[in-house]
């Protein structure tokens, strides 16, 4: 039996660079995270375990002359705002591509907002997710946020229009979306307001779509490693499950065994298991559960051959 890890699969630059920048700061002494510096549970104890703290809003409101570590989502100006009334040392490790959105969002809102009549900017993306939760911030929270192609009756196509992507969302999907809004801003606005796209997905997580597709193709049974948090898992899990029906989702060795999931395919020594993951995944999980598997399925099949 072949079990096979993606090569492509695991953090993405964001997250590695906030991982590593957090375990260098640990080093240093007590170390606060805003929100769950990845969302992925198996991560985030290992971390805890060497001292990393997980607080709220709440709690850095109340907190004054510490550090704290802002993960890769990024996070609203309101955010740096409290730091600096508290006298917080602010770890800022928002990812690159994310600072960049950020920055063309807040350019566009500067440059709108005394305009007798400014443009509406709209953000694709999850509501409630960190890194929504930052672009919006960056628009004084007057940004439209809208999760799909059944939302956008939302609009007010009476004005100029600048629609943006949260990082991590599908380009396919983002492209619809934006022919979707061209098309009806210029029938109810009968072509007299703009409507500006600006593709800010992360190619880096994109572009693992059809590799992940190809991977999955090329084995019997994937298993999805993802924590339950996780925009991206889900989204990337549903594009597995697309291409190979049997994809399951499991988000930890003990999760595997408990559900007895691999029991539901017939196994044999020419089966291929493909293990891969969302780009909060460790790769040190999905070579835990390889060897879980590994384990499982050598038992399995010991039992199945001493069968008189």
């Amino acid at each position: 039996m072949q079990v096979t890890i993606d090569s492509g699969s695991g953090f993405c630059f964001g997250v590695t660079s906030a991982i590593r920048k957090a375990e260098e700061e640990l080093q240093k002494g007590q170390l606060f995270c805003l929100g769950d510096i990845v969302h992925n549970g198996q991560e985030v104890e290992r971390l805890a375990k060497l001292g990393l703290e997980t607080i709220d809003y709440d709690d850095l409101r109340t907190l004054h002359n510490v550090r704290v570590l802002l993960r890769a989502h990024g996070e609203p100006p309101t955010t740096y705002h409290i730091a600096k009334q508290n006298n917080i040392d602010i770890i800022d490790a928002s990812c690159p591509v994310v600072l960049h959105l950020q920055k063309k969002i807040r350019d566009t809102y500067e440059q709108e907002k005394s305009k007798p009549h400014p443009a509406e900017i709209v953000i694709f993306g999850k509501r409630g997710h960190a890194e929504v939760v930052g672009l919006e911030g960056q628009t004084n929270n007057t940004a439209r946020v809208i999760e799909g192609i059944h939302e956008i009756d939302q609009i007010d196509y009476t004005r100029d229009l600048y629609l943006f992507s949260q990082t991590t969302k599908s380009v396919d999907e983002f492209n619809v979306l934006a022919e979707a809004i061209r098309q009806r801003s210029q029938e109810q606005s009968h072509g007299t307001r703009q409507v500006i796209v600006s593709d800010t997905i992360c190619r880096n997580v994109a572009n693992r779509v059809q590799k992940l597709q190809e991977f999955a193709r090329q084995n019997d049974i994937i298993v999805f490693v993802g924590g339950k948090k996780s925009s991206n898992a889900k989204v990337l899990f549903q594009h597995c499950k697309d291409v190979n029906e049997n994809t399951l989702f499991v988000s930890s060795a003990d999760e595997l065994i408990d559900s007895q999931v691999l029991a539901r395919y017939p196994l044999s020594d020419s089966t291929r298991i493909g293990i891969c993951g969302a780009t909060s995944t460790p790769l040190w999980l999905m070579e835990e559960i390889k060897t879980q598997i590994t384990q499982t399925t050598k038992i399995t099949q010991n039992n199945a051959n001493n069968v008189p």
